[in-house]
């Protein structure tokens, strides 16, 4: 295939091709391998999918109706990670919906940012029966596959939301008023704790707070892309 229509081609697909500052045709071999790349990328994600998809590394298995892989952007600058699925979500099988998705989506309007350009995700795939809070061998097991999607996604900011959230993505006991406030890291990306929507839509006082947790996080943000 001729190297123009071959850039023509990457191009559309959304492929970007590295040019030198004085730039030179690339071979043949150098674009092939860049969207061999792509492709192969793309094939991670797809296994991720299908492996939490056919999970069984826990008892939640026996349970759940859905598991929950995320949603939105997988190439997203923000990562946003929740505790568990709840009972919506097992239903249907996509994180935050019913009422608190339904707040997380304008929280994240707040900051001028839609549920298409963020990663939505959970500690847990499968939902704890009861909503209860998530066992530690649990949390373990699922812990990979999380892993793996911060891995594949390479965010430039983590929101972890709600204290389960926050206190399994940094590994500390601490209590989320003594992690709320602060740019935490988790490999050298700045992690943000904030409020979960189901807490505040049942404390409304907190809003406030929540409003300020945001700021920071876009601010937070703003000197990243500086």
């Amino acid at each position: 295939m001729d190297r123009s229509l071959q850039l023509k081609y990457l191009k559309a697909m959304g492929i970007d091709v590295w040019l030198a500052k004085h730039p030179t045709e690339p071979t043949a071999i150098e674009v092939e391998q860049v969207a061999t790349q792509d492709v192969t990328e793309q094939g991670k994600w797809g296994e991720l999918q299908s492996e939490i998809a056919n999970c069984t590394r826990c008892g939640l298995c026996n349970t759940r109706k859905n598991t929950v892989f995320g949603a939105g952007n997988p190439e997203a600058d923000w990562l946003l990670i929740g505790e568990a699925p709840g009972h919506s979500e097992d239903i249907q099988g996509l994180p935050f919906v019913g009422s608190a998705g339904a707040l997380l989506t304008e929280m994240l309007r707040a900051v001028k940012l839609t549920r298409e350009q963020v990663f939505i995700a959970n500690i847990l795939k499968c939902r704890p029966p009861d909503n209860r809070d998530p066992k530690a061998e649990e949390i373990a097991a699922c812990n990979d596959y999380l892993q793996r999607q911060i891995a594949y996604i390479r965010p430039k900011i983590i929101l972890a939301i709600g204290r389960i959230a926050a206190q399994t993505v940094l590994k500390t006991d601490q209590p989320l008023a003594k992690l709320r406030g602060k740019v935490h890291n988790l490999d050298a990306t700045p992690v943000i704790v904030v409020y979960h929507p189901a807490y505040l839509l049942r404390t409304l006082i907190e809003k406030r707070k929540a409003w300020l947790d945001l700021q920071l996080a876009l601010q937070t943000y703003d000197k990243i892309k500086r």
